[in-house]
């Protein structure tokens, strides 16, 4: 067997155990094997480990000697990746590993996302379980589930069970910056109920898939201006629709997580074949208008005509409610915060959609830190959909995690880091959820901050994570500790 791309890395035994988290499928909800083979390991080394009926993961080490007193600190990561890959790559994240390369000062996967988010976390975690070099205090690691899909596996920590009183989060993605506070948010699920009928005899078809857009994290990207493929999809069709009456829509899909911001979408259409030359026109406009748009930050968009076979399709009448309805969805940023200035601080990602026999169905994901401007947006996306008859099923809200600047772990990592890099950290928060925001109400006593690598591209098959940087976020982990 060939060595990992990953084995000359340094510190060496984070990559070589973030390489075999790799080798193990777990998207969100199929966690249950990286989980075993993290309570394995943990076992090897005679340490203490449970797993809850959730399927969370918890670890405790004992203080190296003379340190017992030193107060105790929880490190917290999450061990499920979002699957994404591109339409090219052949992936099957419950059985095929990821295939990480190194290119340059990154780490990519190879056509797909990488999972550094957060994986790299807890393979961090999983290198400090088995060093038996570090100074320490009581440890207790907790790798959590499911919270790229709603934060469930911090939901369900219990109140009581952890000991410590410091919260380490380790699912930053800026080695620059110590988190202290970050978004809540809340998914909701709408369901337009429609029915395919027979394609009306002579009726031409048309597919319509949107390519190129560069995705990615529908929190921390949210700002960059990147396309959501699924509502350029929905402004070329409706104005397709507008130059063609007869329009149906036959088929629809786009993105796979609600919060990745979608890169592809396509769409089968119905209509008359004495309209389609105009509606082939209305969609190609409709591109250059949008692709000089956003040509700065998203310069890729391509969307590509081409005919097909006549399926069951949507009324018309139907089809021109429901592209109304996508079209005057909100998306992307609806309030900037007013005490730091540039950080959004309300905003809605269109971010799955599937056609069914039964109609249509989309996720959205709204992102604040204000719970009031989170619900009321929610109430926006609600009435677009409820105009043209669909229905929204909003999931449990998540609050955001109100920052402590005085807090003194804040104060201690500054230091640290401080001493380590010659310059101050940025303390700031964060456009995302954490499950600090979680933990911390059952939790309310703890002091707590999150940090990471630099990864950029989360969410998305760009996703990379700098080689240095995680050294760096290494020895700040480590000095930290050593200092508590």
């Amino acid at each position: 067997m060939s060595a990992s791309p990953l084995a000359a890395l340094s510190p060496a035994a984070l990559w070589s155990a973030f390489a075999d988290i790799c080798a193990i499928p777990h998207p969100s909800r199929h966690e249950a094997a990286v989980i075993a083979h993290l309570r394995d390991r943990a076992a090897a080394k005679g340490l203490s480990a449970e797993i809850d009926v959730k399927g969370n993961l918890i670890v405790r080490k004992p203080a190296t000697p003379g340190r017992e007193g030193r107060p105790g600190v929880i490190l917290q990561a999450h061990v499920d990746m979002v699957p994404q890959a591109n339409a090219a790559t052949q992936h099957d994240f419950r059985a095929d590993p990821i295939r990480p390369r190194v290119e340059g000062d990154w780490v990519y996967a190879t056509g797909t996302t990488l999972g550094a988010d957060n994986g790299i976390g807890a393979a961090a975690m999983l290198a400090l379980m088995e060093d038996a070099t570090l100074p320490h205090g009581p440890l207790e690691f907790l790798f959590t589930v499911e919270e790229e899909i709603g934060l469930n596996g911090a939901r369900a920590v219990a109140p009581g069970v952890l000991k410590g009183s410091i919260l380490l989060n380790l699912d930053s993605e800026d080695e620059s910056r110590i988190t202290i506070g970050c978004a809540g948010g809340r998914d909701l699920a709408i369901h337009l109920p429609m029915a395919r009928q027979a394609p009306p005899a002579g009726a031409a078809a048309l597919s319509v898939a949107i390519r190129g857009l560069k995705g990615g994290h529908s929190g921390l990207d949210i700002h960059k201006g990147h396309g959501n493929a699924i509502r350029l999809l929905a402004r070329m069709l409706r104005a397709a629709a507008d130059a063609a009456p007869s329009l149906r829509l036959a088929a629809m899909s786009g993105g796979s997580a609600r919060n990745a911001i979608p890169r592809e979408a396509e769409a089968a259409i119905l209509l008359d074949p004495a309209e389609a030359a105009a509606a082939k026109a209305a969609i190609a406009a409709v591109e250059a208008e949008a692709a000089a748009e956003i040509a700065a930050a998203d310069p890729g968009l391509t969307a590509a005509i081409a005919a097909a076979k006549p399926a069951p399709a949507f009324s018309a009448t139907e089809t021109l409610a429901f592209l109304r309805a996508l079209n005057a969805c909100p998306d992307g940023i609806a309030r900037l915060s007013d005490s730091l200035p540039g950080t959004p601080e309300t905003s809605s990602n269109v971010g799955v959609i599937a056609a069914a026999d039964d109609g249509v169905r989309i996720v959205c994901m709204v992102r604040s830190s204000v719970d009031a401007a989170r619900d009321a947006l929610c109430g926006r996306i609600a009435d677009a959909f409820a105009l043209a008859g669909g229905s929204c099923a909003p999931g449990a809200p998540y609050p955001g995690w109100r920052p402590d600047p005085d807090a003194p772990i804040l104060s201690l990592l500054s230091r640290v880091y401080a001493a380590q890099k010659g310059n101050p950290p940025e303390i700031s928060t964060v456009h995302a959820g954490l499950e600090c925001a979680i933990l911390g109400a059952a939790y309310p006593n703890w002091q707590m901050a999150s940090i990471g690598p630099n990864i950029r591209a989360p969410h998305s098959p760009d996703e990379r994570v700098g080689i240095e940087s995680v050294a760096n976020f290494w020895n700040l982990i480590a000095g930290t500790l050593a200092e508590v």
